[in-house]
């Protein structure tokens, strides 16, 4: 055998045996196998065009505090006074027995409208109560020209209220003790100890539901 042929031999069975010990490897798990794309990679791909959905922000959240209600501000502001408003009381149809204050801001500047009107019918019927419910979640700030209002309860509608009277003026008293005399009907008003008055509102509508 020539040397030639000899060298080729052993060459070739080096081959063979590389190739089973690369064999034998890989059925052992020990090998490189390509999976295509990582599961990370995959994750991240989304279709065409997507955006990736991200999570709920909450870094504003705080616990405890109330939402606002509409047509309201939680930042505080001047207190609405006699000198900047301007106050009517007006008879309405429905409910029966009530009337709807309405409180205008004549000034140049907002204020601020917190608590229910404090009002004196005739010398000595004063308000009794506020109807609890009616209280707003915030303070109701009105720039000038705006509008806020209240609903009072003149007397019960199914007459049970006792000591009724007619009172022909109305007097309401500011947190700052200034007060103003909104005209009442020539003919007054009938009012008993049902007398009862809301919060003050940003709606129309809303003062007048109690």
């Amino acid at each position: 055998m020539s040397a030639r042929t000899a060298r080729t031999r052993l060459f070739a069975a080096a081959t063979v045996t590389l190739a089973a010990l690369a064999l034998t490897a890989c059925e052992n798990g020990e090998g490189v196998r390509d999976e295509g794309p990582s599961a990370a990679s995959k994750s991240s791909t989304g279709p065409a065009g997507s955006t990736p959905k991200s999570a709920p922000d909450t870094a504003h959240a705080t616990a405890g505090t109330t939402p606002t209600a509409p047509g309201t501000t939680a930042a505080a502001g001047p207190p609405c006074t006699a000198a900047t408003t301007r106050i009517t009381a007006t008879e309405v149809s429905r409910p029966l027995n009530h009337l709807l204050l309405t409180l205008t801001n004549t000034g140049s500047r907002t204020c601020t409208l917190t608590g229910y009107p404090v009002t004196r019918f005739g010398e000595d019927r004063s308000v009794t109560r506020a109807a609890r419910e009616t209280r707003p979640r915030a303070a109701i700030r009105l720039s000038p020209r705006e509008s806020g209002y209240a609903g009072v309860l003149l007397s019960s509608g199914d007459g049970s209220g006792d000591t009724g009277s007619t009172a022909k003026t109305l007097t309401i008293t500011f947190k700052d003790g200034s007060t103003v005399h909104p005209a009442l009907p020539p003919r007054g008003v009938h009012v008993d100890d049902r007398l009862t008055v809301t919060y003050w509102q940003s709606s129309m509508d809303t003062a007048l539901t109690y």
